[in-house]
């Protein structure tokens, strides 16, 4: 929105969005650091606040809760052809790109977390952030760092969103933060941290995707959506629990 009304190239725009959102992550990070409250309440603070203020200051520019079309704005072609171009794929026919996007940074993670040092901190300082620290893992950087991925991909997926129609709503993906949450759980990760994967994640969210999507086709009601996004949960949980208890046995 701030690129349109500055007339700037869509990659400069999407430039200063990337800074804001690295921005956030390591305010959450610091913030989480110096008060060593749970990164839960850090970071739904943080998002309840920056909620609002997106809402607020987007109808206070726009006198609305949409931003103006930037499709006749410079650049803002080749950012689609990155962010929300369709891709020819032998025997799949077009396949939207951020779908390959997705599966790229899947196995850039798993690499990271299973063969570099810096995915045995991260395991690490999940599992027992004194227990790494004593150790000598750099336990404050590494949760920085993370709060900062995590800003990069929020960065990604909502230029995406953006590309793809052009505008965007201000209240976009609000109330699905849980959805991302049941996702990770849902594919084996621990909600105490230490255990998990991200082929683990991305299955729990194709999961998801396919039983929104699925229910759609078939033609049943929408509310019955959360309830099977809610059974899920609570199986996944019922499931960590199990797994975590027979691993403490061994």
């Amino acid at each position: 929105m701030a690129g349109y009304y500055l007339n700037l190239n869509v990659w400069a725009a999407a430039g200063i969005a990337l800074a804001a959102s690295l921005a956030v992550g390591l305010a959450n990070g610091v913030v989480l650091i110096r008060t060593r409250l749970p990164s839960f309440l850090v970071t739904l603070s943080m998002f309840l606040m920056l909620q609002g203020l997106n809402i607020a200051v987007t109808k206070l520019v726009t006198g609305s809760v949409s931003g103006p079309n930037i499709a006749d704005m410079d650049g803002y072609a080749s950012a689609r052809a990155v962010f929300a171009s369709f891709v020819p794929v032998p025997g799949l026919g077009d396949v939207r790109i951020t779908v390959l996007w997705w599966l790229a940074f899947v196995a850039l993670a798993t690499w990271v977390l299973t063969r570099t040092r810096v995915g045995n901190w991260i395991f690490a300082v999940g599992g027992s952030a004194e227990s790494a620290r004593a150790v000598g893992v750099p336990v404050a950087r590494v949760k920085i760092g993370l709060f900062m991925a995590v800003g990069f991909f929020a960065w990604f997926s909502g230029m995406h969103l953006l590309t793809a129609s052009g505008r965007q709503q201000s209240g976009e993906g609000v109330g699905m933060e849980l959805l991302y949450i049941m996702a990770a759980v849902v594919g084996g990760c621990l909600l105490t941290g230490g255990f998990g994967s991200v082929i683990g994640a991305a299955i729990g969210a194709f999961i998801y995707g396919m039983t929104t999507m699925g229910i759609v086709y078939a033609g049943w009601d929408n509310n019955w959506v959360m309830f099977f996004v809610g059974a899920m949960l609570l199986l996944a949980v019922v499931v960590n629990a199990w797994v975590r208890r027979q691993a403490g046995k061994r």
